[in-house]
């Protein structure tokens, strides 16, 4: 049975984006071999949005974001980190959203869900 979701970045920096995962967002890992750094999350949702390259992304596209439970108190805490953000916060009608930098010369969405999320299974 599948138990989990795997998610990749592919960065032109996977060094400084794998030390900035574990010393600026603090995301525990492991080290697999030569610091090829896999991270442990505390929990995944996943949605299917509809394909449309004038308004969203081509089929076949990913995306991958983070969300949280309080986004200013989030950004303000990892702002204090040395986490850049690109604008300031947004309803989405999904969420409250906002983007980060990353090394690799790329922005990663943060959201506040406005949704409600089923209980977690024991």
């Amino acid at each position: 049975m599948i138990r989990g979701v795997h998610t990749m970045f592919y960065s032109s920096e996977p060094e400084a984006l794998r030390a900035f995962l574990r010393d600026k967002l603090g995301f525990p890992a492991a080290d697999v071999g030569d610091g090829w750094l896999i991270f442990d999350m505390p929990e995944a949702d996943m949605g299917c949005h509809p394909a449309d390259p004038q308004e969203g992304a081509p089929s076949g596209t990913q995306n991958i974001s983070f969300y949280c439970d309080n986004i200013e108190q989030t950004v303000a805490e990892l702002t204090a980190r040395g986490v850049e953000f690109t604008g300031p916060v947004a309803n989405h009608g999904y969420g409250l959203v906002t983007h980060f930098k990353v090394p690799g010369g790329f922005a990663v969405q943060l959201y506040q869900p406005l949704y409600t999320k089923r209980p977690s299974a024991p």
